[in-house]
């Protein structure tokens, strides 16, 4: 199967070395890495400069915190992907690492978006955490919680820890990055506004996470401050902006959140969402189901996502 990269870039960025021209490398340098198959069951991929999907099962059980270390990225740098077995079909796509232990994010970290919901310019980083259950696919149903009023839908880059991390300098931050990906920060407005403590209550639902479709390392992005960012809501443009307008940027979150806790090996730092919300707009637009969220960010794929009513059958199914 062929995947269409967004966007392929070719300003190494700091990790590893270009190889031969028919290595494991995706188009213009870095790995693109995905998981694919059956919830539950994914095998470890990656998709080769022409855009093939290929197995990576022979090398690797699967695309782990482990896998993300400098090393591991290099062994799998080198390795010669026309050897790999080419994967057809169709196959869904999974989230496009196992074994993340935690999930930070920042609110309010781009000046629009804090000004649209009326809430002053954060003068630090504004921290929270995501439940790992919200965890989810890159094209999977995104099934509403129960008693959900205000549902909403964000776009993020997910940023993805590759090193243990604790005190680090913005200048050394890309040593301790693996990648990055595209996050979808789904977030229940009354939970999160009017239930009280914070904003995790209303961003940890099941399915309130989608990543990916791939894990992009960090050589394989020229300027990760310079990513069109978009979300389409049933065909309407919902959310079109840059990273470039991110108040704190991806090095900058990386060493902040450094000095406050340890980040580790398959961490994944949700960044923030540009204006355009639902929760903004007037009247305001919240999810209902049926409806269908498309959204992407420049060199790291796209996700689709149908909107389901809450049912508990669905979710156990899919292992929630």
């Amino acid at each position: 199967m062929r995947f269409r990269a967004a966007c392929l870039m070719t300003v190494l960025a700091g990790g590893l070395a270009l190889v031969a021209a028919n290595n494991a490398l995706a188009q213009g340098g870095g790995l693109k890495l995905v998981r694919y198959g059956e919830l539950g069951a994914e095998r470890p991929g990656l998709i080769d400069a022409s855009g093939t999907l290929r197995d990576l099962s022979g090398y690797i059980d699967d695309i782990t915190p482990d896998t993300l270390s400098p090393e591991g990225l290099a062994r799998l740098a080198a390795i010669d992907s026309a050897t790999l077995p080419e994967v057809d079909g169709d196959p869904r796509l999974g989230v496009p690492l196992t074994g993340i232990r935690q999930i930070p994010a920042l609110a309010r970290n781009f000046r629009a978006h804090a000004i649209e919901g009326n809430f002053e310019i954060p003068e630090e980083p504004v921290l929270f955490f995501k439940a790992i259950t919200s965890l989810n696919g890159p094209n999977d149903t995104v099934v509403l919680p129960k008693n959900s009023v205000n549902s909403d839908f964000e776009v993020e880059l997910g940023i993805v820890i590759g090193s243990r991390a604790s005190y680090v300098s913005v200048e050394d931050a890309i040593d301790y990055v693996a990648g990055y990906t595209l996050c979808e920060d789904v977030t229940e407005r009354h939970y999160q506004r009017n239930l009280g403590g914070g904003n995790s209550k209303g961003k940890s639902a099941q399915t309130f996470t989608p990543l990916g479709p791939w894990l992009v390392t960090t050589d394989g992005i020229d300027d990760v401050q310079d990513l069109a960012m978009w979300l389409d809501l049933n065909g309407e443009r919902m959310i079109d902006s840059n990273t470039s307008f991110m108040i704190t940027g991806a090095l900058e979150t990386v060493s902040y959140l450094s000095e406050f806790f340890i980040l580790l090996p398959g961490d994944v730092i949700c960044s923030g969402t540009p204006e355009g919300v639902g929760a903004a707009r007037v009247p305001p637009v919240y999810l209902k189901p049926g409806d269908v969220m498309t959204l992407g960010i420049d060199g790291l794929g796209e996700q689709r996502h149908e909107v389901r009513a809450y049912s508990p059958e669905e979710l156990a199914a899919r292992g929630f």
